[in-house]
């Protein structure tokens, strides 16, 4: 951490930049969902200089010396083996101390060897458990952090990345084409559709879905430096769980009956997470709740977990020395209708 001095001199300046608009709202709807809780959270997502990065290996590219690397600047794997799926090819690090890893610039033609994440957006694709062969979609993939830890745990039959916005679009398809090699890159799907009509398009198609929705992305709002737009986007938030609920109907339509689903955000907002996950549980028949508590209790050692949620979802808080999420995640699986 900083010296007191510089430590009071950098929050000062950071404070300015924080939107007042965003916090006053946050403020008022998260310590009323929240708690006592929020008031820790706020203090995190406030200060960027106690955020941390984590360190995801490119198993198609990393050199030979790149975890020794690491490890001597004080990082250490972020997961346990006591997982119930951790594959051998995911190596993932992190450091308690805040701080970012140098990051390497996108070049033509060349496989970056590492990918700078919130270690906590790893955890839907450990929810997801996606196995060789599986056929997988990754429905709001931009800009393709989670797509590639997908490419990480497994080799999938046929792999399906989404983005309907046309601009992250092209930021997901130049992530892919900096970690992944042209033998598997050319058997991924990069589309641009609109996610809401996949289902009709790929009836009971998918194995594994994973639907990283649209959100109010909270560290991200925070600092809008437009306050107009600021303004705008808190004037429309609710509209975003209607689109969220669309995703989800789409991405049931898309799976196998017995496949998986796991749904995720990064807001802290129980309109967008669990009243999501209820409202598609009491309208669809055919999906059932999953189970994944295990997962918390397995990593609780690096992230901290809200303790008001139900067994097949989870909540991961930031604080300080563990400054990863917000992050939610849901599991659902499909059954065959009756």
């Amino acid at each position: 951490f900083l010296s007191p001095k510089l430590e009071n001199k950098t929050k000062g300046k950071l404070q300015k930049q924080v939107c007042q608009v965003v916090l006053d709202h946050f403020e008022k709807q998260y310590s009323a969902e929240l708690g006592d809780v929020w008031s820790s959270v706020r203090d995190v997502l406030t200060y960027p200089s106690c955020w941390q990065h984590a360190v995801l290996l490119n198993k198609f590219s990393h050199a030979a010396d790149l975890e020794d690397t690491l490890c001597a600047q004080g990082y250490h794997p972020a997961f346990s083996a006591t997982l119930p799926y951790l594959p051998r090819s995911l190596k993932c690090y992190v450091s308690r101390t805040p701080g970012r890893f140098p990051s390497q610039k996108h070049q033509t033609g060349r496989l970056k060897e590492y990918y700078l994440l919130n270690a906590a957006s790893v955890l839907p694709v450990l929810a997801l458990e996606v196995k060789d062969g599986e056929d997988v979609l990754d429905l709001c993939a931009a800009p393709g952090g989670k797509s590639i830890v997908i490419l990480q745990c497994a080799s999938p039959g046929q792999f399906h990345c989404n983005e309907y916005d046309e601009l992250r679009f092209r930021w997901l398809r130049q992530t892919m084409e900096s970690f992944i090699p042209h033998p598997q890159f050319d058997l991924i799907t990069i589309s641009n559709l609109d996610g809401r009509q996949i289902g009709e398009l790929k009836p009971e198609f998918f194995d594994k879905i994973l639907v990283d929705a649209p959100c109010s992305n909270d560290r991200s709002w925070l600092f809008s430096f437009d306050i107009q737009q600021a303004t705008l986007r808190l004037l429309r938030r609710r509209e975003l769980s209607v689109l969220q609920f669309q995703l989800l109907r789409s991405a049931i339509k898309a799976l196998r009956p017995g496949g998986s689903l796991v749904y995720s955000t990064c807001t802290l907002s129980k309109a967008e997470n669990s009243d999501v996950i209820n409202l598609i549980l009491n309208s669809c028949s055919n999906v059932i709740p999953v189970d994944i508590r295990e997962i918390a209790k397995a990593v609780s050692q690096e992230f901290t977990f809200h303790s008001d949620t139900q067994q097949h979802e989870l909540l991961v808080l930031p604080e300080k020395g563990r400054a990863w999420g917000p992050m939610y995640v849901a599991k659902l699986r499909k059954i065959q209708s009756t």
